[in-house]
């Protein structure tokens, strides 16, 4: 017999399995052999008080008296939001139930969040939890007096003009969700007047070179393909509708820009990255739309994606769905350039040194403090030194400056070149420019830890370079990097640097600053944004950034009018929770009370930045 009830009520507050209300515990059926024993016994004793009876879905224990509820759902895999049809309350101390018959009632309860009722290797598990992230994000699930019953559910529904289609919900226009099935695929081709913004993103890496070649898969109107080709690279396209009888070109970069997110059928979304791959001889653009939050927009869901006004399809990744998404189809890494721009290179050692490059920070070359006639002289010949030191933190080894036999014959060795140097410049300025380039090194190397960090034969010649002269291994500056991601771990290391800035303004849970003094900042600080970055990229036109110190959590921040205005408005934000990598935006745009940024000049060194 089961009597010791407070066990009971504990054990089922403790469990992982099922979904948790303050005062009860839902589980559905098919996880009941996986609960506690002393639950499943509970469970057991309840039933034999209703003739063990088998027509529910859901078990409801009170966590506060005696009593299991049987649920049934007879839709719960088919109809994405199922309505009660009976309840058995079951009273295990007085031996007692109660029968409640919903299928007459106008207004029967709702499920919703199905997903969390049943285990993850449930078959619908993950059509359940797509459907609850993206009512979450349309805010449909904000508050609960409007989903708990039918009649104010489809309330809900109705003003927003939704209607579904199995687990998908679609805008029901003019009440007949059928018209969206044939997509209009190409009104989602946009007209520009300038480059798009991943081609754009690729020339300001320096991906292109003069004899680089490209091609634009999905070219639409093929506004990317005239501006290349007038910068005067070979440049090609194809377009399903707008171009279909150009022949596809390999080309070394191609472009596959927010083609995939703008195809219904999931199989062929899959052919065209693949396709665009197979294209490609060095680099891979891939640009996708990323999850915001549209939910006033009325762009509902269809499919795996949104169907628009215009009738057309259109896919919002979240944007660690879409990096993940392009890894799993093509098996290379997929870099983040921006907010929904992916980079895949062919060849590891270009990535390994693209990846590092997005970690160089900017640094100045020592100015001449009284220059000596021995200098002055040979100013000329020694400044592509300098320059090559500021870059790199170290001298040249043979064959990596174009003016080395010049120099060699002036001065025998780059290191007696280098002491004239010396002689008009602070050595400790040089020594600061070494220093910078090994944290910009651990930086790189300890973000690497989060993917396939390369091993020393996947290294540019550069790069080893690099490696051996500020830290003398591979593996001592792989150790420090391991070190500094532990301790990133702590946040009370965190808050004490923030603390310690000169730049910056202070609150009690966090640290704001302008962007513009990320290369300033402590190492640490830096790793802390790379966690955030390398996975998201960081969102368009932010211009400040906010280290939590509280929680892992990193919040990038657009103030338009920064520069012009003593107190600007705040914009949008874009926040990301580094625990589970989960975005969210907010945009003020029509907030009457939009935050004001004050006293902006604490949030720059230089004061004649802002």
């Amino acid at each position: 017999m089961i009597n010791n009830f407070e066990e009971i009520f504990n054990t089922a507050r403790q469990s992982i399995i099922g979904k948790h209300l303050p005062n009860n515990l839902y589980v559905h059926i098919s996880t009941l052999t996986y609960l506690d024993n002393i639950l499943q016994k509970y469970e057991e004793e309840g039933r034999k008080l209703v003739n063990n009876i088998n027509d529910f879905t859901l078990v409801k224990f009170n966590l506060e008296e005696a009593k299991i509820s049987y649920l049934y759902y007879p839709d719960f895999d088919s109809n994405p939001h199922p309505p009660l049809v009976k309840s058995i309350v079951v009273n295990i101390v007085e031996k007692t139930s109660k029968i409640i018959h919903y299928n007459q009632s106008n207004n029967p309860p709702l499920l919703h969040r199905k997903e969390t009722f049943v285990r993850v290797e449930y078959p619908d598990y993950f059509k359940f939890k797509h459907l609850t992230n993206i009512e979450e994000q349309l805010g449909l699930l904000d508050n609960s007096r409007y989903i708990g019953t039918q009649t104010e559910w489809q309330q809900l529904l109705t003003d927003h003009s939704l209607t579904f289609i199995d687990h998908n919900l679609v805008c029901n226009i003019n009440n007949n969700p059928e018209e969206f099935i044939k997509i209009d695929r190409h009104k989602a081709a946009i007209h520009r007047n300038r480059l798009s913004r991943p081609v754009n993103l690729a020339l300001e890496a320096g991906l292109f070179s003069d004899e680089t070649t490209f091609f634009d898969y999905g070219c639409g109107h093929g506004l990317d393909v005239k501006i290349m080709a007038e910068k005067g690279y070979k440049s090609n396209g194809w377009d399903l509708y707008y171009q279909p009888n150009n022949i596809f070109q390999k080309a070394d970069i191609v472009n596959l820009g927010y083609i995939i997110n703008v195809i219904e059928n999931v199989a062929e979304r899959r052919e065209s990255l693949v396709k665009a791959w197979s294209l490609t001889n060095q680099v891979l653009i891939v640009a996708a739309q990323v999850l915001i939050d549209d939910r006033q927009k009325g762009f509902m869901v269809y499919g795996d994606g949104i169907i628009t006004e215009r009738n057309t399809f259109q896919k919002y990744y979240e944007q660690e769905e879409l990096k993940t998404y392009i890894e799993q189809v093509l098996n290379k890494e997929a870099i983040p350039a921006g907010l929904g721009i992916y980079f895949v290179f062919r060849d590891e050692e270009k990535a390994n040194n693209f990846r590092a490059s997005r970690f160089h920070s900017k640094v100045k070359t020592p100015r001449i403090l009284l220059p000596v006639k021995k200098f002055a002289d040979y100013q000329e010949l020694l400044t592509p030194l300098m320059n090559f030191y500021t870059e790199r933190g170290r001298l040249p080894e043979k064959g990596e400056l174009t003016q080395e036999t010049e120099i060699k014959t002036e001065f025998r060795s780059f290191k007696q070149a280098f002491k004239v140097i010396l002689q008009v410049t602070n050595e400790s300025e040089w020594d600061n420019i070494a220093d910078q380039r090994r944290q910009d090194i651990l930086l790189y190397l300890a973000l690497s830890r989060f993917g396939n960090r390369p091993n020393i034969r996947q290294l540019s010649p550069v790069l080893k370079a690099d490696i051996k002269h500020l830290f003398g291994n591979y593996q001592a500056a792989c150790f420090l990097a391991d070190e500094m991601l532990i301790t990133l771990r702590n946040l009370d290391i965190i808050k004490g640097i923030c603390q310690e800035l000169k730049v910056g303004k202070i609150f009690e849970k966090s640290c704001l600053i302008h962007l513009n003094m990320l290369d300033s900042l402590p190492t640490l600080l830096r790793l802390y944004e790379g966690c955030a970055s390398r996975t998201i990229g960081r969102m368009e036109g932010a211009n400040l950034i906010r280290f939590y110190f509280n929680i892992p959590r990193i919040s990038y921040l657009y103030v338009p009018d920064f520069n012009s205005k003593k107190e600007p408005l705040l914009r949008t934000t874009m926040t990301i929770d580094l625990q589970d990598l989960r975005v969210k935006y907010r945009n003020f745009a029509d907030d009457k009370n939009a935050p004001i940024i004050k006293d902006k000049h604490l949030l720059m060194v230089n004061s004649s930045m802002v």
